[in-house]
């Protein structure tokens, strides 16, 4: 059987991942770098995306990510805001196009009830369970301190009398 050394399987490892490395380029930086001539258009630029969730990656908003997703994201973001569109009509957009999933705060509406009041629930029914079995928990110690009836204790003293005899 064939045996390698640490070092070897240390060097096979890395030939299989560098091609990986060379790919994924820069963390956290856009692929492509988005200029802009207004300051006011690169201000909002900014706000929106850092408002905005890439949809691909756990809890990151589009500046953050270096999704292929959100690479696009940001230049549709940046190519409606140098168009001409406010912020809000930017948001509206990606909200009719994505759902409110896209948005960092989702506003309060009956889509999203659960998502804001979901907490809340589960802590209320977790109390409430914790309850309960706490209560459950002091009625079963309150049946093993009661009394034994007289049925109990003449079968008690028979067992007892019983091994004494023996």
């Amino acid at each position: 059987m064939l045996k390698l050394s640490r070092l070897s399987l240390l060097i096979v490892l890395l030939f299989c991942f560098f091609p990986l490395v060379l790919q994924a380029g820069p963390i956290g930086q856009p692929k492509e770098p988005i200029v802009f001539d207004d300051p006011q258009i690169e201000s909002d630029y900014l706000e929106l995306s850092e408002e905005l969730r890439c949809l691909v990656c756990q809890n990151q908003n589009l500046i953050d990510s270096n999704a292929e997703l959100a690479n696009d994201l940001r230049r549709e973001v940046a190519k409606m805001l140098k168009q001409g569109n406010n912020k809000e009509q930017v948001t509206e957009f990606m909200v009719a196009r994505y759902g409110d999933f896209v948005l960092y705060n989702p506003p309060f509406k009956a889509q999203t009830w659960l998502l804001w009041g979901g907490p809340f629930v589960l802590m209320f029914f977790g109390i409430f369970v914790l309850l309960k079995k706490i209560n459950a928990n002091k009625s079963d110690t309150n049946a093993d301190s009661t009394t034994l009836s007289d049925e109990e204790k003449e079968k008690l003293q028979a067992i007892l009398n019983n091994n004494s005899k023996a």
